[in-house]
């Protein structure tokens, strides 16, 4: 079957991070609402061709009991386990057709300056 693979960020996509960073196993915040809902209608996608396959990544995904972290944390939230058990955590960024991450621009062949990066804020701070 062919599938793209949407790497969607933990932190500040699906994870609200609204509480000041700690460390990569504590997780502190609520779901950004709408978060679980999307999740669940992209992996309902993946009987259908082409399939969309959601993949979450983080840059705490790399440090040591942060993906079981992550994964115990959708459980706590009630995230449905039988979706949970498709959805992949990998711990380095993998190749994907589309990313949605809270701190990044579409490059559309124009480099920001240095003034416009460091005025840049994520969704959730502005």
């Amino acid at each position: 079957m062919f599938y793209r693979i949407i790497c969607v960020d933990f932190d500040g996509v699906i994870h609200s991070y609204t509480t000041k960073w700690t460390n990569a196993t504590t997780i502190a915040d609520p779901p950004v609402p709408g978060a679980f809902a999307w999740l669940e209608g992209l992996l309902a996608t993946m009987d259908q061709e082409p399939c969309l396959r959601p993949v979450v990544y983080s840059s705490r995904s790399k440090e040591p009991g942060a993906v079981t972290a992550m994964q115990a944390w959708f459980k706590q939230h009630g995230f449905n386990e039988q979706l949970l058990a498709k959805l992949e955590f990998p711990t380095q960024k993998p190749s994907a057709f589309w990313a949605l991450d809270d701190r990044c621009d579409r490059f559309e062949g124009t480099f920001p300056s240095a003034a416009e990066l460091a005025d840049k804020k994520p969704w959730n701070k502005r």
